[in-house]
């Protein structure tokens, strides 16, 4: 069952420990089938030198395993509550990469500084709000991914444009239109906060870049007027 989508989202988790952005098994990659409502994503806990395709575990939007003889990952609710809210996205990732976390344990968005940013991010990549005693001895990882939600609805952010968020005193997820998008975008995000931290280093009175700049190099590489690369 969904075996394409099953070397896709391995592929995806593979290329974690490969750009350097997970230790251990601190990550995990998903994928979406709309068309069958259903999704899969990386075992819990599995050595990533150990991991397989035939690991990957699929899921329908309720939560329940439909095939694959592991655990899922224990962000899975997390998952779920955003392919069910944000209908545009097909992948997520979820990491503990060093410089988007230290954003996030410092409560801290990551700022517009320059181009690189707005290449893929339309605007400061949010961080949300801590979550309550309740929230975390209750359903911890489905009021994770209500929280994210939460931070985009009250702050008016398109998930698409910015396709990435910092939960406070945890981490990094971001998403794409696959799970492949996902991780690039993982990527960015990581080199992106590395930039972000330098910059206020070195200028701690640095303002965040004008919307004109913004503007010109999101919408140069998105939507439908973007001239960026080959057609």
């Amino acid at each position: 069952m969904l075996e394409e989508l099953k070397k896709q989202v391995y592929e995806a988790n593979m290329e974690l420990p490969r750009r350097g952005l997970i230790t251990y098994t601190w990550g995990n990659v998903s994928g979406i089938d709309r068309d069958k409502n259903l999704f899969v994503i990386k075992p819990s806990g599995v050595a990533y030198d150990e991991l397989k395709p035939e690991d990957m575990v699929v899921l329908d939007l309720e939560g329940n395993i439909v095939e694959g003889n592991l655990r899922p990952s224990s962000d899975t609710p997390t998952h779920l509550e955003l392919y069910k809210k944000f209908q545009d996205i097909g992948g997520i990732v979820h990491t503990h990469s060093p410089e988007a976390t230290s954003f996030a344990q410092a409560g801290m968005d990551i700022v517009l500084y320059g181009t690189t940013h707005a290449d893929y991010f339309y605007g400061s990549i949010p961080c949300t709000r801590s979550l309550t005693k309740e929230e975390i001895e209750g359903e911890y990882e489905v009021n994770t991914g209500k929280v994210i939600i939460e931070t985009f609805e009250e702050r008016n952010i398109n998930p698409v444009y910015t396709p990435g968020v910092l939960c406070k005193n945890h981490g990094p997820f971001t998403w794409g239109k696959d799970a492949g998008e996902a991780v690039h975008n993982a990527v960015v995000l990581e080199e992106v906060a590395k930039m972000a931290f330098k910059t206020r280093m070195i200028n701690p009175l640095v303002e965040e870049a004008p919307d004109c700049i913004r503007d010109k190099h999101f919408f140069r590489k998105h939507g439908e007027n973007a001239y960026y690369g080959q057609k």
